[in-house]
């Protein structure tokens, strides 16, 4: 009898980022990614989500590493923090390894890392990890499908994937490869990517969108250009760049990511911009508009970002002008599309043409589509199969596909985050599962608590109002020494505003002199009272509910005058 394999999903089934799944073969875990999510626009203060780390710290010894499928952040981004917590070997392609050692550097914990370079079509062993790596295309050069060879037979991952059979760099899916890994070992248990089973048809190539980028720029001589774009997306940026030299401009980079992937990318010959063409950002305001192209970050209205920091007049390197033509070379990711909205109103407002995917054809997905889903799984023919990486409607949908391409619907199984999965020689079943939640990352402070995060939004929402309440207490005796204060901010303003506040004070006072009548001595008893008041007030007289913070002055005989 084989030894079982379980998979654990820590993140990435259900939402658009955080993809970390963690591999058990022998006792020992080998994770597929470990990346990040961007927050909601409700998520108030938060700069990152992570995944749940919680199953992997309680068997930090069992660690081996993570193969890296690729470079985008929701696929390495938390690389860094879970280094933190315990060293690990990073395996990727040598373009993902150099993107992720940079992500991890800013954190500081490079050290911690052994890092381990594979190439197309390599098969290595790590530990008792027999892996083999099949190239594929998707938007960031040098992606991986991964087969992990186990006792219980082939565990494939897809990786992010599409069948581009025009991309930039010629380098194909492999097709022929993984057909013959499904004749010759087959394939016991396929996840793959979902994020675009909803859409039907073939992606379009990446080359296609070159073109339309040429006739854009020629349309606009004389006119000064800024183009965004993923800063992972070297191809997209090759593009550009060769668009904007065809046409007579010189090319500046802008955002630190975007800096940092094109120099590590020129370094290994992976883009192609010679030096005479490239100029720092800092170097750009002697050159004439009709002869400047800006390749940017922030195509997906991240706050922070180069291209949020022009719409709101505010980058250091770069002020929109009257008659700049400014491209967004991408597509909103679900859940962006508010924040894309305001900085494309703000570059307008600034006397920009904004140019986006919604008016013209300037990217191309680098995901699969539903007849692309078809085509492998038409080749892979697993036994099992999960579809992963997407929102749940995604993957129900890829479910779907696949039970509709000949699967037996009791061997697709449609998974969560936080569900683990057991293979064995009776075949897949699901097993315990493991720790899943959000974790919400804000500033230098580390992990937000779920309830700091709630009273944000109550706080951003609703506002907040406080009682001061001065007492003193000596004995059996207790009395109130002033008339208490409300205060507020964000709940009510001017006149009304007023009139609220001194009918709350009245209502606080009348609950005090209660509470002292009944015998009330400590100052938790006060703060209940105080804070019961104020909210029934509050609730009634306006049907708002802000925060309510009771705030009890003086101190029990015998009690801490700051405790």
């Amino acid at each position: 009898m084989a030894s079982p394999v379980k998979i654990s999903f820590l993140g990435g089934l259900g939402e658009i980022g955080r993809n970390c799944a963690a591999v058990e073969v022998e006792n020992r875990i080998m994770l597929i990614d470990c990346g990040l999510m961007f927050p909601d626009a409700d998520a108030a203060g938060v700069d990152l989500v992570l995944p749940d780390f919680t199953f992997l710290r309680e068997n930090a010894d069992r660690v081996e590493g993570v193969v890296a499928t690729h470079g985008h952040e929701d696929h390495i981004g938390a690389l860094g923090f879970l280094l933190e917590e315990m060293p690990l070997k990073i395996i990727g392609s040598p373009l993902t390894v150099g993107m992720a050692k940079s992500r991890i550097s800013e954190r500081g914990v490079v050290d911690r890392a052994t890092f381990i370079e594979v190439s197309d079509n390599d098969r290595i062993n790590v530990g008792p990890f027999d892996l083999e790596f099949f190239p594929v295309t998707h938007s960031v050069p040098h992606g991986f499908a991964t087969a992990f060879h186990t006792p219980q037979g082939v565990v494939l991952h897809s990786g992010d994937f599409k069948l581009d059979m025009m991309p930039v760099d010629k380098r194909l899916t492999d097709l022929a490869g993984l057909g013959h890994l499904a004749k010759d070992d087959g394939v016991r248990l396929f996840l793959a990517d979902s994020t675009n089973a909803e859409e039907p048809g073939f992606s379009e190539s990446e080359t296609s969108i070159g073109q339309s980028i040429q006739d854009l720029f020629r349309a606009r001589e004389g006119r000064r250009i800024i183009i965004a774009c993923f800063a992972s997306h070297i191809h997209r940026v090759q593009q550009i760049a060769d668009a904007a030299i065809a046409t007579g401009r010189t090319v500046a980079t802008l955002g630190r990511s975007m800096n940092s992937n094109v120099a590590l990318a020129r370094r290994m010959g992976l883009l192609h911009i010679p030096d005479s063409k490239l100029r720092d950002i800092e170097d750009v305001d002697g050159i004439p508009d009709e002869q400047l192209c800006v390749i940017s970050t922030g195509s997906q209205g991240e706050p922070l970002s180069a291209l949020a920091r022009m719409a709101t007049g505010d980058n250091r390197w770069l002020t929109i002008r009257e008659g700049d033509c400014v491209i967004l070379s991408s597509h909103p990711i679900p859940g962006n599309e508010s924040s894309v909205s305001q900085v494309i109103d703000g570059l307008i407002r600034r006397g920009a043409e904004v140019v986006h995917s919604g008016a013209a054809r300037v990217h191309a997905t680098g995901h699969a589509k539903a007849e692309e889903l078809r085509v492998m799984h038409s080749i892979v023919q697993p036994e099992w199969f999960i579809p992963v990486h997407g929102e749940y409607r995604h993957m129900a949908e890829h479910a779907r596909i696949a039970v509709g391409m000949g699967h037996r619907a009791d061997r697709v199984m449609v998974c969560s985050d936080g569900d683990s999965v057991l293979l064995t020689d009776k075949g897949l079943e699901r097993t315990e599962g493991v720790p899943s939640d959000y974790v919400y990352m804000a500033g230098t402070v580390g992990a937000l608590d779920h309830s700091v995060l709630s009273e944000r939004q109550i706080l951003g929402r609703e506002g907040f109002v406080s009682a001061v309440v001065a007492l003193s207490i000596v004995g059996a005796r207790a009395e109130l020494l002033r008339e208490p204060e409300v205060l507020s901010r964000g709940w009510v303003h001017g006149d009304e505003g007023d009139m609220l506040r001194k009918e709350a004070t009245l209502a606080v006072r009348q609950a005090v002199e209660d509470a002292i009548k009944d015998g009330k001595r400590t100052r938790q008893d006060f703060e209940r009272v105080t804070r019961r008041a104020l909210g029934r007030f509050i609730n009634k007289r306006t049907r708002l509910r802000p925060m309510v913070v009771p705030v009890v002055l003086g101190a029990h005989e015998g009690e801490d005058e700051d405790g």
